[in-house]
């Protein structure tokens, strides 16, 4: 794993890749600027080690002062990338040409189109195709091949006169060096051609997968908004029902009856509902102003079950319901705002479903994948078989008050979260809700 972190980030060093708004020219100047670096540092190293083996002529005054200029040449490149954020392409394709203007210094005192170094310049052309449009690698590979034709007529002219005499035999040098030349300008045609349409293809391939992505997050997030938006419808009916329901009666009383009957209860209750409506939907504007109702967090289990049991004692306080949680050790689950939602949802079907009773089970599992369970039992006449085929399906309900979301949306919720939630008749009677969730690796 250390290992192929260590390579993405060596890969990260040498691909440029456009991220965090910054240009590709600027990024592609960095790399350039590590390049030159790597490429003197290496040559000045080959030097040292081939001067141990061999008596080699070197004009140290000559490679001391070049040195001196590219390091020069390296301090202005990153000043520029400290002062600016923004590199162009032509500005780019001037610090490929001091690369290119060090590189003929170079040749010019050290053996011209002999110095294996001239090859460097297809590394430069190679580049140029990667980073800059197609206008510059036409002109980069057009110049390249004119400096590699005139360093050979150089040395070929300067060999001319050996080769004339019989003593020495230069042809065959001089056809090598003439081969290398049309190596050369092979190999440039093929990057400008080849190299620049790869490049190119590559670019539109991570656009469109940049675009893919974008569009992808978008929609994630307007699904968990149209989740939670008909969660918070779903939850909103109950207490809207109950409060019509309420104030039907109480409009039906006239003014001596209203006088003589106890209406204190129906107006704490009608206050009850108005509060559970009121956080409802301040739980929907936290999620649209990004309050992170839907991060995921990870709370202990006994946190969790007291949210959920002060929520259902709160809103259905006259309803026989038993919380119970087999370990209150410090055990933590995956949670949010959704799941939240959902486990109320289910217990708030099984209310309306149970004759007298409702049990709901918290507990730590050793069941892998998933390490908490929640079960939530009544004693009604249970699931129909043609509702429970099609649990977790939009629009499926047996109550005409009903939209049939309740269950569609818990599900979803809970696989959000790589959960499930299964549901059954029981033999002797009533229904049994299994929500599973992973734990937290903490």
């Amino acid at each position: 794993m250390k290992a192929q972190t260590k390579i993405s980030e060596l890969l990260s060093l040498l691909i440029p890749v456009s991220s965090d708004g910054a240009s590709l020219a600027r990024q592609g100047l960095q790399r350039l600027l590590l390049l030159r670096t790597f490429v003197t540092v290496a040559s000045v190293a080959a030097v040292i080690i081939l001067q141990a083996f061999f008596e080699l002529e070197i004009p140290v005054t000559f490679i001391i002062y070049l040195i001196a200029g590219i390091l020069l040449s390296v301090l202005i490149g990153y000043w520029r990338l400290a002062a600016s954020n923004f590199i162009s392409n032509f500005e780019l394709f001037y610090h490929i040409l001091v690369d290119v203007f060090f590189l003929t210094i170079l040749l010019l005192n050290t053996g011209g189109a002999t110095n294996p170094l001239i090859s460097y310049l297809l590394v430069l052309l190679a580049l140029t195709a990667t980073l800059l449009p197609q206008t510059f690698v036409n002109v980069f590979s057009i110049g390249s091949i004119l400096i590699y034709t005139s360093f050979l007529l150089l040395d070929l002219s300067l060999d001319h006169g050996k080769a004339m005499s019989p003593q020495n035999e230069v042809m065959p040098f001089q056809l090598h060096l003439v081969g290398m030349w049309v190596i050369f300008v092979v190999s440039a045609i093929l990057i400008s051609v080849l190299i620049t349409r790869m490049a190119n293809a590559i670019k539109i391939r991570e656009l469109n997968l940049a675009q893919a992505r974008e569009n992808e997050l978008r929609n994630e997030q307007l699904v968990a908004i149209g989740t939670l938006s008909a969660g918070t419808a779903h939850a909103l009916g109950t207490p809207l029902s109950t409060m019509a329901v309420l104030l039907t009666d109480l409009d039906n009383l006239n003014a001596e009856e209203l006088r003589a009957s106890d209406i204190k209860s129906d107006i704490s209750l009608l206050r009850q509902q108005v509060t559970r409506c009121k956080n409802s939907l301040t739980q929907l504007i936290r999620y649209y102003n990004k309050d992170n109702p839907e991060e995921i967090e990870n709370v202990s289990l006994e946190t969790f079950a007291d949210d959920i049991q002060d929520y259902i004692v709160n809103i259905h306080p006259t309803s026989s319901i038993e919380f119970h949680i087999s370990d209150k050790s410090e055990s933590f689950v995956t949670s949010n705002l959704s799941v939240k939602h959902a486990v109320i949802n289910i217990i708030e079907n099984a209310i309306k479903a149970a004759h007298s009773n409702v049990v709901v089970h918290f507990s730590i599992t050793k069941e892998s994948p998933f390490k908490f369970e929640i079960w939530i039992k009544d004693d009604g006449p249970g699931i129909p078989k043609d509702v429970i085929e099609k649990l977790g399906e939009p629009f499926i309900s047996r109550r005409k008050e009903s939209m049939g979301l309740g269950i569609f949306l818990a599900n979803a919720a809970i696989e959000r979260l790589n959960g499930s939630i299964e549901m059954l008749n029981m033999k002797e009677g009533g229904a049994l809700s299994i929500i599973r969730l992973p734990q937290p690796a903490l």
